[in-house]
């Protein structure tokens, strides 16, 4: 198997833990009176199923994303030094005009 999709797979079970996790802690601090809902309904098991798949593509995808991103290589191995930005009084700065011709125009339709 190739080491990506071996990668892949690894983060979609680390996802599916933490949105099992993540939906255990719904129900159980009852956010949004959720788990009266789902256990005094007849068909709540659905509703906890979709919580669970839709939460683990979430936090799998998050999870994948992080892992990848931080297999990235540092580009500027030893930085800079940065020039100090000249500062600019308000004094100093002046309004130039810049004439415009009538034909030059945007037209707008009304």
């Amino acid at each position: 198997m190739p080491e990506l999709v071996r990668l892949y797979i690894k983060n979609v079970i680390i996802g599916f833990g933490l949105a099992v996790a993540f939906v255990g802690m719904l129900l159980w601090f009852n956010v949004a009176n959720l788990w009266h809902l789902i256990s005094t309904s007849d068909i709540g098991y659905i509703a906890v199923a979709l919580l669970l798949v839709f939460n683990t593509v979430v936090f799998a995808g998050v999870q994948f994303a992080i892992v990848i991103m931080r297999m990235a290589e540092d580009e500027t191995p030893g930085g800079g030094k940065r020039d100090a930005i000249p500062t600019v009084d308000a004094a100093q700065m002046v309004a130039v005009p810049v004439p415009v011709e009538k034909s030059a125009r945007v037209q707008t339709r009304r």
